[in-house]
């Protein structure tokens, strides 16, 4: 694989992909799609998608899109990265699923191997699906070692649709579906684009905005707090990164209260902020940590860390959480290869090489174009805040949708993310092995799709 060292943006222009001719008719697939598939959230992407490779993914009517979100987020490697592909076609033929209580070497290779990337005391390892059945088992495990319930996450959080998971998440989905679990609250965001605790200089004041908000946990709670279950970059959440020294003051705040620190890593663990965990530069190892997403590299694959004396205490008291797909041998064989690539292509250090490229591009964007509020991120996870006022920092959904689709016409597929309050963010997470020519490729298609919004305004 080849890992050329970024040191800018290229001064060449890159060609976008030609927006499409007429698509030939689509009704019968579309039509089934209708029928027969139940809507899960937002609209599906108007495009049939045939297969992928590397940074691109083609479509029934042979266009090629860059794929500047790794599928949903995870995809690290690219698309059908050759060793993946060569993993799951052998372990898939000789160990794919085991019942429950059945141990397997790439499970427990996998188990020593994670431990192996983290500090101490992190060393015992659960694997499972998805992200929320490991947010689900990490507050399980929290409650039942604690003997509390109360659960604290940030507003506009994400971690999951299961019950537990999806009680903590309230970014979105939380009306209609009656009461979510009990005793969960939510505390500000350390926005530092948008404060809301101010300094003198106008700046965010953290500080006071994090005693303010354990001041509001402490009068809600009934005295039975379990653990503060966050994300180091909030993602769903607009790609918002708390400043350095808020996860120490509220790993603090933690201790001061007997609280479990959970720390969400799904998007953002396995390298792709140029650090093997985003934790890392805060100096803060957290009781329970979870991973999911880019551990997998597509796969379903997930997986809790925490300490030997957690597992113990929760062992002791019964610890339950026995599923279908539990220590899995075929995903947890494509985890050790995901591991073995991550290290051996150094992809933490690509990671932040590319994040460099990737933003100095965006930040000539910002200077080119007054609709861009902001640009935030760390390494290959960036986020670009549109606006209709960058003085007012009004938002705009129209302006975040009408640059989502353009893209797409132009060959680029980026996710929008639209919060009340905030502009349209767009979130970019391309593969760790994208090269620098298919960065500066999305660069000139979200160029091209922001100065076309930008007239139309």
């Amino acid at each position: 694989m080849a890992t050329s060292t970024p040191t800018g943006p290229s001064t060449a222009p890159a060609t976008a992909v030609p927006a499409p001719t007429a698509p030939a008719p689509r009704e019968p697939f579309w039509a089934d799609a209708e029928r027969h598939l139940v809507r899960y959230g937002g609209a599906f992407t108007p495009a049939i998608i045939e297969r992928a490779a590397g940074s691109f993914v083609y479509t029934a009517e042979g266009r090629k899109i860059l794929d500047f979100t790794s599928g949903q987020m995870s995809a690290i490697l690219g698309h059908a990265h050759p060793e993946i592909v060569e993993t799951v076609q052998r372990q898939v033929a000789t160990l794919d699923h085991l019942f429950s209580g059945m141990l397997s070497r790439p499970v427990v290779d996998l188990a020593r191997r994670l431990a192996d990337t983290l500090p101490e005391p992190l060393e015992k390892a659960l694997l499972l699906t998805t992200g929320a059945e490991s947010n689900e088992a990490a507050i399980r495990m929290a409650k039942l070692v604690t003997g509390r319930h109360e659960i604290v996450s940030f507003a506009r959080s994400w971690h999951g649709m299961t019950q537990a998971a999806a009680s903590a998440t309230y970014s979105a989905g939380r009306k209609g579906y009656g009461p979510g679990a009990p005793g969960n609250f939510a505390i500000p965001v350390p926005n530092a684009y948008r404060p809301d605790f101010t300094a003198a200089d106008g700046s965010l004041d953290w500080r006071r905005q994090l005693d303010f908000a354990f001041d509001l946990i402490d009068a809600q709670s009934t005295g039975s707090l379990a653990a503060c279950l966050v994300e180091p970059i909030l993602s769903s959440g607009g790609i918002v990164e708390p400043p350095p020294g808020y996860f120490a003051a509220l790993h603090d705040k933690c201790r001061e209260r007997g609280m479990l620190l959970i720390l969400d890593e799904a998007q953002t663990g396995l390298c792709r902020t140029g650090t093997w965990y985003a934790f890392e530069r805060d100096g803060v190892v957290p009781d329970i940590l979870t991973l999911s997403k880019t551990l997998g590299a597509g796969l379903p694959l997930a997986a809790v860390v925490t300490s030997a004396e957690i597992e113990q205490e929760a062992h002791d008291r019964g610890f339950l959480f026995f599923t279908t797909h539990v220590s899995d041998p075929l995903v947890a064989a494509v985890g050790n290869t995901v591991l073995d690539v991550l290290a051996r292509d150094g992809l933490d250090r690509r990671a932040r090489s590319l994040g460099t490229f990737l933003r100095q591009g965006l930040d000539d964007i910002a200077e080119r174009h007054a609709v861009v509020g902001d640009i935030r991120g760390r390494g290959l996870l960036a986020g670009l805040e549109l606006v209709a006022d960058r003085a007012t920092k009004q938002g705009s959904d129209a302006l975040g949708a009408l640059v989502t689709r353009r893209c797409f016409e132009l060959g680029l597929h980026m996710n929008i993310v639209q919060l009340p309050g905030m502009g349209g963010v767009l979130r970019m997470a391309p593969p760790l092995t994208a090269t620098e020519d298919e960065l500066s490729l999305g660069l000139s298609v979200l160029d091209t799709a922001i100065g076309e919004a930008e007239a139309t305004l």
